[in-house]
């Protein structure tokens, strides 16, 4: 029952990752991200980048208990590596999602 109404709110918030720029004709600014932050700050930061990393692959990031221990010293390109994921495949995710990634 938990899980049909955390899918049923999961499909509800479809972000589209993108700002408007104020005084513009329609033009989009992409979001910044530091993929070499932790997941921690970055999903308390932006809640739509769970979304994503659910969508790469990171299931257990939904996990309330997950999110605040492994979270807060993970990073996505880590768990990325750990997971066997294409760290370029990571980067292409939140690029389709409007975001523009930086690495420190």
């Amino acid at each position: 029952m938990i899980e049909n109404s955390f899918h049923a709110n999961l499909k509800r918030y479809r972000p589209s990752g993108r700002l408007r720029e104020s005084g513009g004709k329609g033009r989009t600014m992409g979001k910044k991200i530091d993929l070499n932050r932790s997941v921690y700050e970055l999903v308390t930061e932006d809640p739509a980048v769970s979304t994503i990393m659910m969508g790469l692959g990171f299931r257990r990031i939904a996990e309330p208990g997950m999110l605040e221990t492994m979270g807060k010293f993970m990073t996505p390109l880590k768990g990325a590596k750990m997971k066997r994921i294409d760290p370029a495949a990571v980067r292409q995710a939140f690029e389709a999602h409007g975001y523009e990634v930086e690495e420190s």
